[in-house]
């Protein structure tokens, strides 16, 4: 299947092989040097070198091989779905649940069970997933079922248009809501985790958030991701001093607010992921354009650990 962008004027300058990246996020660096070396991408329907510049204005073709994700197999899961047509499927993603296999999780993902019932998008692009939840993220994803889809929805992700609202139970109480503006990467040290860092050396990464409900110690927030690193709202709420509730790799220590109840202390110490969940997703169609908004309620464990800190509060007002 043919795949086209068009350079725009921002890439002027750069080679062949570094604008691919940015005209194709949705597939992989070494994807995309294997194509480039294998003839597959052309420029103005004329064969490139990687170290050719681009001015602005060139048309960009990949022929993508027509090959199936063969280690991707697929698996009869449940899916929760919240809508979908021909071009997209909203999902419902539960906890517990990576999104697509890789190291130590060939089997049980996301994209397995979407495999399974949708077997033509082992032709797409990460098998049609455009954006990411952490494995213990609950909440709301779009998933493209066509090239044109995924790839609409990809620019759509650039140009940050797509809204993603996301709900999280955190450590601490802030004044006010703000803007968290500070580069992600990887972390020094350990390379598993991120963390904020230089702007020469990290991504640019952006987070809003506003208090929804305050507690004794901990508050309920709204969350907008205006980028999407991995790992974005852990890291920039941990930087800020507050740390996500159940999050066992930024989170830090387990803290109790004094005089806590034992039923508060119990769910502290037993809720066992991070207390983040995508709510709400706002688009434009790929197709139609036509602005779409789905919203899909808190999972049960976090009603839980809000309705026990709010019985705390209540409690220890007087």
């Amino acid at each position: 299947m043919n795949d086209t962008a068009s350079v725009s004027p921002e890439l002027a300058g750069l080679r062949l092989d570094q604008a691919l990246p940015r005209l194709f996020p949705r597939y992989s660096r070494s994807q995309l040097k294997g194509w480039l070396d294998e003839g597959l991408v052309q420029v103005n329907q004329k064969q490139w070198r990687g170290k050719d510049k681009v001015l602005g204005g060139e048309t960009v073709d990949i022929q993508v091989p027509e090959t199936p994700l063969v280690d991707w197999a697929p698996e009869p899961l449940p899916l929760t779905k919240v809508f979908e047509d021909e071009h997209i499927l909203i999902l419902n993603k539960p906890k517990n649940q990576v999104v697509h296999p890789g190291a130590g999780n060939a089997k049980g993902t996301l994209v397995n069970a979407i495999l399974h019932d949708y077997p033509h998008l082992a032709q797409l692009p990460r098998g049609g997933i455009v954006h990411r939840l952490d494995k213990d993220t609950t909440g709301i994803m779009v998933v493209a079922k066509s090239l044109e889809a995924h790839h609409a929805l990809t620019q759509a992700l650039q140009l940050r248009t797509i809204k993603r609202l996301y709900e999280a139970v955190v450590w601490g109480v802030p004044v006010s809501g703000a803007t968290i503006n500070l580069p992600l990467g990887r972390h020094p040290v350990d390379r598993k985790k991120r963390a904020v860092l230089d702007s020469n050396k990290g991504k640019p990464a952006i987070t809003h958030y506003r208090v929804q409900s305050k507690f004794r110690q901990h508050a309920l927030l709204e969350v907008q991701l205006e980028t999407g690193r991995t790992h974005q709202i852990r890291v920039h709420l941990a930087h800020m001093h507050y740390p996500i509730v159940g999050d066992k790799t930024y989170g830090g220590r387990l803290r109790f607010p004094a005089k806590a109840s034992a039923d508060l202390q119990d769910m502290l110490r037993s809720f066992p992921r991070q207390a983040l969940h995508a709510k709400q997703l706002t688009l434009q169609h790929p197709i139609s354009g036509e602005t779409m908004t789905w919203t899909v309620p808190r999972p049960f464990d976090m009603e839980q650990l809000i309705e026990v800190l709010t019985q705390d509060r209540e409690t220890n007002e007087f």
